[in-house]
This record gives C-alpha cells, sequence and structure tokens, in this order.
C-alpha cells in the first residue's frame, strides 16, 4: 500500500545556491551516491530491483508509478519515499544509518527532475575535455593554468595571493623537486638574481639534478609497495634496490610515463625484451611472500595475483577495484566478472611466491653511475680475495720476518708518543676532548656515545703499527677506565683524501668473548672491543696493524668510535706508532710464542725467530685474517643485487570467478574466463586471435582513448605540489569520489601531458613555473571565510614534509649528506629493541662513515619493523599500495626530531659549522652566526624578533661570546624542532 504524504514547503523553495542550472555530475550524483546507490546502484544484491543509477530503469513505470518522473517532481515516488516519516516507507531505511537530506538538497532533487531528469556518465569515465584556457589576469598569470585558477575565483569574488618571496620560493620548488632544501650559497645567488628568468633556469637546474629521480622516485616506491623485506611474519630481506635504481634512472631520463607503464607492468613480454626492461617489471614483484612453515602456496599464490590486480587499479585507474574481489561493486560499474577478467592478466605468471625469477644486476648497471662496479671489476675483486685468503698465514709471516736481527726485552720502548691535534669539531662528537699538559694525552669529559677523530702529526719514518692507550687513573676513583666497561666499537685509518686505510690485523693487551679485539676494525659498530684492564699499573691498549706501511709524507687520521653496546668513554686516551714491525702489547697467547722465539733467536747468535716459531706466532690469529677476507668478499657481492621480475608461463592458467572471493569456490558453471577490461571504459581491441597478455593491459591503460590513466596521473602530481589533487580523492576516482574542484583545468592538463608525449619533467615544469604556484602560503581573511579549505587555490599550501625528507634536510644543512645515487640499502643508526617483537630478528649492522648519512630513500625497510623515523612521520609499512601519505602532527614526532641519534648528531655539526665559520669582516659575530644557522635550517634569514630570540638564547647557554660550539648546537637542536623545519610553505 502506497502512502501518501504531503511534500514539505522546503521543496518548492529553491535556495540561490541551485539556482543557476544543475548537473547530474556535480549536484545529483553525489546525492544519489551517498544516499542510494549502496541499495540502487550496480550491485548484484541492490533492493527492489530498482536501480538509480541508469535513468531507463530509474522512470521505467512500475505498475502505476516510477521512481522518478521527468518533469513532474509531485509524482516522483522517490521524493514521496524521501519525505516519508513511515519508518517502513521512508528512505533512506534507518537501518542504512544515514542522514535525512538537507533542505538544499532536497531543492536540488526537485529542480533536477523539474528539468526533465537529464543523466550523464560520470565525469570521470567521459573522454577528455577540450576546454580553451580562459585568459589568465595581466601582470599575475604566466601560464594557462592560471587562466582556469582565477577564473574560479573570480566566480566567486575573490582575487590569487601575491608571488612568495624568494628564499620561500626556491626552498619550496627545491624540496618538491629534488627533496632537498638549497643551501646558503644557493639562496644568496638566487635572491642576488634580479633577472626575470631567475626562477625558471633554478626551476630547470633542479629538473636536471640527479636528485630529481630520488625524489619522485619516492612517490612512486609508496604507490608499488616497495620494501627490502618479504612480509608477513617471518619477513625475511629481499634484494629489490636494482628495480628501485631502475625507477630513479628512468625519472631522471625523463622517460615517458606510457612506456614507464608498459615496462613496469609487461617489459619481459617485450620483443627482445633486455635486462633493464625484465628488472622494471619488479614494480609488480614488491607484492609480499609468505615464507610461513604452514601456508598454503596456491593460497597465497592467489593474494599476490588479487594484491596486483589492485595495486594495478589503484596506481593507474584510481579505483577501487578490490571491492569487486567478492561481489559486483556496490557504486561503480565494474562487475563479479570483470573484476576476475582483470585477474586473468596475472593469474598466468610463474607461482611468485618463491624466489627463483630474478635477475642478477651489479651496481651501476641500471644507473649507469661514474665509478661504480661493472661485472670484470667484481670478478677481479672476488679473485683477489679468494688470493688474499690462500696467502693470509704466509703474508703475516712474511711481515713479522721483517724483524731486525736484534730485539730489545722491552718492546712498548721502540713506540713513538705522538702529540695529537686536537678534535675538531667537524671530527668529533665528544664534547670538550682536550689535550693535557703533557701534549700527548686527550682528556675526555663523560659522555654515553661518541666518535673521536684525531690529526697524526707528519712522522719521518713509515708507521708499521699504531697503538691506542687507556691510560689508568687513579684519581678518578669509580670512574676510572677499567670500571667504565669501555667498549671500542670501531677503529679506522685514514690519509689526508678520507680514503680508509686498509687493516690486517689488531691484537690487545687482554680480550675476552664476546669483545675479541679483531672486533675493533671489523667494519661493525654494533661489536667492538671489550677493554679488559691490564692491572693496577698497567695500561690497557689496543693496536692496529695496517695492511701497507703508511709514508712518512701521509697526513694520518685515526678515528675512534666508542660505547657499541653498553659501553662508557674513557677518562683518558692516547696515541702512539712504531716504524718497526714490531707487534706489542699483544694477544696473550701469541706474546708468549713470540717471547720463546725471540729467546731462541738470542741463543743461536741473534738471528730472526725461527720458520717453526713464526708459523706458531701466525696459527694464533689466522682465522682472524680468514675472517677479514671474508667480509671483504660479503662487501663486494653487495654490490649485485637479485632483482626479482615478472616472468609468464608458456600456457597461462585457466581463470575462473571465485564465488565470494574464494578461490576454493570457482565457478565452474561460467567457464574459465578470458582476460578483459571493465566495459564502463574503452574497449581492449583485437588481440588477432591469440591470448591477451599483461602487454596488452599495459598498453590499454596508456592510451590516448582511456580517460583516467591521464586524469589520475596528473591529479597525484598536482597533489604533490599542493598538499590536495584538483580531486580531492585521489585513490577514487568512482561514484564515490569527490567533484574535481576545476575540471576543465584537470582535463586541459591532462590532454596536455600526452600531447606533450608523457612527459613528467614538462608536466611538473608547467606547473611549478604558473603564478598558482608561486603563490604565497599566508593566511587571508578574504580566502578564510568564503573558501577555507583553499579548494580554490588563492593561495599555496603549507605542506608538511614527508619523513625521508626532514631526515635529509637535517643532513642538508649539517653538510653530512652523502648525496651518491642506488645501489644496495643501508642501516643508520636505529634504537635498540626495534626487531623485540617480530617473529625474527634482523640484523642492522649500523653504517659507519659515509654510508651512515645516505639519502633515507635507501634505509633498509623492513614491513614488520621498519625504522622508527618512518613510523614517526607517517610513512606507511608497504603491506599494499599507498597512493598519498595522511600526515600527522603528534609529540612523539617532536621528541625524535629532539633526541634521535641522526638528529643530535645533525645539530652538533650545523652547530659546529656555524660556530667554525668566521664572520664577515666588520660585522657582529654573534648576529652573522645567528644569520648562518637560520640559512642552514630554514633557508631563510631571520627575523627581527627570531635574532632576538636566538641572541638571548645563547646568552643564556655561556657560548655566544667566543666560538664555543655548546651554544650553538642547542640552537641547532631547537631550530630542528620547529614547524618552520618540517613543513614546505
Amino acid at each position: 500500500m502506497r502512502h501518501v504524504v504531503t511534500i514539505a514547503c522546503a521543496l518548492l523553495i529553491v535556495p540561490p545556491a541551485v539556482a543557476a542550472e544543475v548537473s547530474f555530475n556535480r549536484h545529483i550524483r553525489p546525492i544519489l551516491s551517498d544516499n542510494c546507490f549502496a541499495c540502487h546502484g550496480p550491485a548484484e544484491d541492490r533492493g527492489g530491483d530498482l536501480r538509480l543509477d541508469v535513468r531507463e530503469d530509474a522512470i521505467a513505470d512500475r505498475g502505476g508509478y516510477a521512481a522518478i518522473v521527468p518533469g513532474n517532481p509531485q509524482d516522483s515516488e522517490i521524493l514521496r519515499r524521501i519525505l516519508s516519516t513511515d519508518p517502513d516507507d521512508v528512505m533512506p531505511p534507518p537501518r542504512a544509518k544515514k542522514h535525512r537530506l538537507s533542505e538544499e538538497q532536497l531543492a536540488t532533487l526537485r529542480r533536477w527532475i523539474e528539468a526533465g531528469a537529464p543523466y550523464e556518465g560520470h565525469w570521470a569515465f567521459q573522454p577528455l575535455a577540450a576546454a580553451d584556457p580562459p585568459p589568465a589576469p595581466a601582470g599575475w598569470g604566466r601560464n594557462e593554468i592560471d587562466g582556469f585558477v582565477a577564473a574560479a575565483l573570480a566566480a566567486d569574488g575573490l582575487a590569487p595571493s601575491p608571488e612568495a618571496e624568494k628564499e620561500v620560493l626556491l626552498r619550496r620548488v627545491s624540496l618538491d623537486l629534488v627533496g632537498l632544501q638549497p643551501d646558503p650559497e644557493e639562496l644568496r645567488a638566487f635572491v642576488a638574481d634580479a633577472s626575470p628568468d631567475a626562477y625558471e633556469r633554478a626551476v630547470d637546474r633542479l629538473l636536471a639534478s640527479p636528485h630529481y629521480g630520488e625524489r619522485w622516485a619516492r612517490h612512486w616506491l609508496d604507490q608499488a609497495r616497495y620494501a627490502d623485506s618479504h612480509g608477513y611474519t617471518i619477513d625475511g630481506p629481499r634484494s629489490m634496490w636494482p628495480w628501485r635504481d631502475w625507477v630513479i634512472a628512468a625519472l631522471n631520463d625523463d622517460m615517458p610515463f606510457d612506456r614507464f607503464t608498459i615496462e613496469q607492468l609487461a617489459g619481459d613480454l617485450l620483443p627482445d625484451a633486455t635486462k633493464r626492461q625484465r628488472v622494471a617489471t619488479g614494480f609488480h614483484r614488491n607484492s609480499m611472500i609468505n615464507q610461513e612453515g604452514g601456508a598454503k602456496p596456491e593460497q597465497f599464490r592467489n593474494e599476490v595475483a588479487v594484491d596486483r590486480v589492485n595495486t594495478t587499479g589503484a596506481v593507474w585507474l584510481g579505483l577501487t577495484v578490490g571491492c569487486a574481489q567478492c561481489h559486483t561493486h556496490k557504486y561503480d560499474p565494474l562487475t563479479h566478472t570483470e573484476y576476475f577478467r582483470l585477474f586473468a592478466f596475472f593469474n598466468g605468471d610463474a607461482d611468485m611466491n618463491n624466489l627463483a625469477d630474478a635477475v642478477e644486476v651489479v651496481r651501476g648497471e641500471i644507473i649507469g653511475e661514474a665509478g661504480a662496479v661493472d661485472a670484470d671489476a667484481l670478478a677481479a675483486a672476488e679473485a683477489g680475495v679468494a688470493a688474499a685468503r690462500a696467502g693470509s698465514g704466509r703474508r703475516l709471516t712474511d711481515w713479522i720476518g721483517q724483524w731486525p736481527a736484534t730485539v730489545s726485552d722491552g718492546p712498548a720502548n721502540r713506540w713513538q708518543t705522538i702529540a695529537p691535534e686536537p678534535p675538531t669539531a667537524e671530527a668529533a662528537t665528544i664534547a670538550g676532548a682536550t689535550v693535557e699538559a703533557d701534549g700527548q694525552t686527550l682528556a675526555i669529559e663523560p659522555a654515553d656515545r661518541a666518535t673521536l677523530e684525531v690529526g697524526v702529526p707528519e712522522f719521518t719514518a713509515p708507521v708499521r703499527a699504531i697503538r691506542i692507550d687507556f691510560p689508568a687513573d687513579a684519581a678518578s676513583g669509580s670512574r676510572s677506565h677499567a670500571a667504565a666497561g669501555i667498549v671500542v666499537s670501531e677503529v679506522t685509518l685514514a690519509g689526508p683524501g678520507g680514503d680508509p686505510l686498509p687493516v690486517m690485523t689488531v691484537f690487545a693487551t687482554g680480550e675476552e668473548k664476546p669483545g675479541a679485539a679483531r672486533q675493533a676494525a671489523d667494519g661493525k659498530s654494533a661489536t667492538g672491543w671489550k677493554v679488559v684492564p691490564a692491572g693496577p699499573e698497567g695500561e690497557s691498549a689496543v693496536v692496529i696493524v695496517p695492511r701497507e706501511s703508511i709514508t712518512s709524507d701521509t697526513r694520518l687520521r685515526v678515528r675512534i668510535e666508542f660505547a657499541a653496546g653498553d659501553g662508557r668513554l674513557p677518562r683518558r686516551v692516547r696515541i702512539a706508532t712504531t716504524s718497526e714491525p714490531q707487534l706489542a702489547p699483544l694477544a696473550p697467547a701469541a706474546n708468549a710464542v713470540l717471547t720463546r722465539a725471540i729467546a731462541a733467536a738470542r741463543a743461536a747468535g741473534g738471528s730472526p725467530p725461527g720458520a717453526d716459531a713464526l708459523a706458531a706466532f701466525a696459527a694464533v690469529d689466522l682465522d682472524q685474517h680468514k675472517a677479514e677476507f671474508d667480509r671483504a668478499a660479503v662487501r663486494s657481492r653487495a654490490l649485485v643485487g637479485q632483482a626479482l621480475v615478472m616472468r609468464a608461463l608458456p600456457e597461462p592458467r585457466p581463470t575462473f570467478v571465485h564465488l565470494r572471493g574464494d578461490y576454493l569456490n570457482p565457478d565452474t558453471k561460467l567457464g574459465p574466463l578470458a582476460a578483459g577490461t571493465p566495459a564502463f571504459l574503452p574497449p581492449l581491441g583485437a588481440s588477432d586471435g591469440r591470448p591477451t597478455t599483461r602487454l596488452d593491459l599495459a598498453k590499454w591503460l596508456v592510451r590516448p582513448d582511456n580517460p583516467l590513466t591521464p586524469r589520475v596521473t596528473v591529479n597525484r602530481v598536482w597533489m604533490r605540489f599542493f598538499g590536495t589533487g584538483l580531486v580531492e580523492t585521489e585513490n577514487d576516482f568512482g561514484t564515490q569520489g569527490s567533484q574535481p574542484t576545476h575540471p576543465d583545468l584537470l582535463d586541459w592538463i591532462a590532454g596536455r601531458f600526452i600531447r606533450d608525449g608523457w612527459s613528467l619533467k614538462k608536466l611538473h615544469r608547467l606547473i611549478v613555473t604558473s603564478a598558482t604556484y608561486r603563490q604565497s602560503s599566508v593566511h587571508r581573511t578574504d580566502l578564510a571565510a568564503k573558501d577555507p579549505r583553499n579548494l580554490l587555490l588563492g593561495r599555496q599550501n603549507r605542506v608538511r614534509l614527508d619523513a625521508e625528507v626532514i631526515r635529509d634536510t637535517a643532513l642538508v644543512a649539517a653538510g653530512l649528506l652523502a648525496r651518491d645515487i642506488g645501489g644496495p640499502s643501508v642501516h643508520p643508526p636505529q634504537p635498540d629493541g626495534v626487531f623485540a617483537f617480530t617473529q625474527t630478528p634482523k640484523s642492522w649492522p649500523t653504517a659507519t662513515s659515509g654510508q651512515r648519512f645516505r639519502r633515507t630513500l635507501y634505509t633498509q625497510f623492513y614491513r614488520s619493523a621498519p625504522h622508527p623515523l618512518f613510523t614517526t612521520f607517517d610513512a606507511p609499512n608497504f603491506s599494499q599500495t599507498c597512493t598519498r601519505r595522511m600526515p600527522s602532527n603528534t609529540p612523539l614526532q617532536s621528541l625524535m626530531l629532539a633526541n634521535d641519534v641522526i638528529f643530535v648528531e645533525a645539530a652538533a655539526a650545523i652547530g659546529d659549522r656555524v660556530a667554525a665559520a668566521p664572520p664577515p669582516t666588520g660585522s657582529d659575530p654573534v648576529a652573522a652566526r645567528i644569520e648562518r644557522m637560520f640559512e642552514l635550517c630554514l633557508a631563510r634569514a631571520a627575523t627581527a624578533g627570531e635574532r632576538e630570540l636566538a641572541a638571548a638564547f645563547l646568552a643564556a647557554q655561556g657560548s655566544a661570546a667566543d666560538d664555543r660550539a655548546g651554544g650553538w648546537r642547542a640552537l641547532a637542536r631547537g631550530l630542528i624542532n620547529t614547524d618552520n623545519f618540517v613543513t614546505r610553505e
């Protein structure tokens, strides 16, 4: 029985907001999609056999009434049911838990029905429109983008914002294009450049930078769910960095996006596919691999294929295709059957739950960087390792055999204690390390962790060994070195250019396990020599023997890293060298053998130790030498990656619809499915009788008549530059997604993208050189009143930096960033215990020297336990595709910026750079250094208020009046922990 109700008076009033022509896509579809399509949309289980997304069905006669009667709102059942107060009759029903439509929405529906209820296809599925750009305001617009934006602003009585200050502009475009903040010299040169094309030239320089590929690779890696591990609870490591290097190189080379797509989805299927094209298919080898003992291979093979379908749909089509895995999509016209036609493209590939399909790639083979290891060099290195391993015992014997015929009884008296150069601010993280009055002993203040780098003055004879003593300090009582538990994590020797000098062996006065002497030079900061006290009157010491003698014209530097594990710093350190091939002090077992050899030599008339004695001595430490050469082999092999790639089976598997998405329940009645694409998009086209493949799918995605790929791609690029896309729901271009704020602009840029040969660099240049992008981000009250979310783009948006960019910015400011491109992932410092709650603890050999400061893009990423930087600053876990990171602002982020080791080290280096730099002649030293501090940290000058606050802070620290770095380090820590530092204006 139909209930008769009175139509509310509100329907008779048309608000000004809908007085203009009503658009189905812009005004009506969102109302129906939000409130009706769940039951009356494309889904097969729709209510009442009524489809409101199809006009023919919506206006059909249903026994004397119709849901919609064009031109007659009074007789349209849809309005009667919406206005009903009967809970059994009203729509949406109470069980749907939807809000009742507003008066404005009801008036909009009425006006649309009065106009004849015209339908339109969903905007995103329609061909690209070819609207002409409106003229931009004179004196403001710089390209066609600005005409579209200015027209939308003018329609609301608004005007665009002026251009940002030059300092802000250069920092903005540098962070956006290369992910690195400009250094002070670049900034000053740009600000001083008054030429009209100064900004465009800066943009071209950034687009040509090799770091451009690194920045935009990070966005693509998010979408590809890149990680250095397999996932699930075992989460074993994997070698995917060659594919990451391929992405960096492709972006730097401005590979057209259509080719970029085809090679990643189907490079292995191209005729005469090259190694690079096969490596490109690593995009879909980033899916997780289950190594659990009870895992069912067929189940997880199907899950991997599902992941690839869903990822492809999200990345290129911007659709939630995964909703159709179990049933026909409730909101978009993607059927359950069409989903498994897409599934068929990936169901014909080899079993990807194993590691069999891989391509061996040598570092530099993909990127082609200068000086990178190639296959021949790698083979030579391996041969050298083998030869060195075979001759390790002989080398040590020969070295000892150079001893003079006469040897003194006291080996220690042949050591010469040096007068070290005081540690420089750039080279040490020990605060207050000073040289004592004897000119030979370094006194060190207590701390938890530290690295000390000391220069050795010129010496007259070759150095064959370096001894590091830790003198006992009776005056320090309980703080003596013996009670402090000193651990020497790593000792490295370097020549004048900073190049490391290879170490042959390490000895100590005493050692225990764990904590053997050789661990002080094993290349691992996580291990070290645990100092064993030599007795109340003795001195503990370690001796480093270089592989080759250090010549007298070499400026030697000794770098000592303390406090691996639970160690502490020594109170005092002394360094000595010897020019004689003599080892003292020695490991106790070796010392006993050598003592006997010396005694036998004297008894025989002063000849060198006999061969037997030397062999016995060499055997004591032979295992150490073998371990050393094994480590060299590992380092050589680390330059090779086994890049996982896609491989199609000779005969593809049959594909069935999985009822309710269950692979164990195939719909055999429907029969096997051919691979195919959704009917609501342009057809795939004929395949000339052959089975369709991933290559057909890839080519279809980037066909000019496929409107989704260019729209989705352009919208995501826009989002990177403005924080929000022209379509806010960048991951959902379906009927539930947002309408574009500037539909004509979106289609115009998408068309331009195709006409420009799918060039990402041209697209990026077009956007960043527009006046729209160059606007100030300063808040405006008129915009806040009419457009509080800045959807009309009356100003630029402030954007929070990604986790990787925050760390990289700190390293740039500190002058520490290692800028080499590509290669295996690295292990910067991270807190202990990260892997405590994982099923299988992972090895994390903390990087030293330059590897410690590589770009964060290269940090090893374990899915089960990412580096805390990523989890704190909103990076995803990459178990599935991430097309947009959701930024947050939490207290934990501030704590990490203040206390994490990398930010503490960066702040110390920044403070030291500022304190060490001589101020300009005639300037106020404190004011000049404050200015440089702001340039380094924020890439801009300090305001008057900031200068005043900084000067007061430094005065309170007691460090501003001289060149001591303590106060400047503290100021740097403060600046790193500001919103200005972590935000792009």
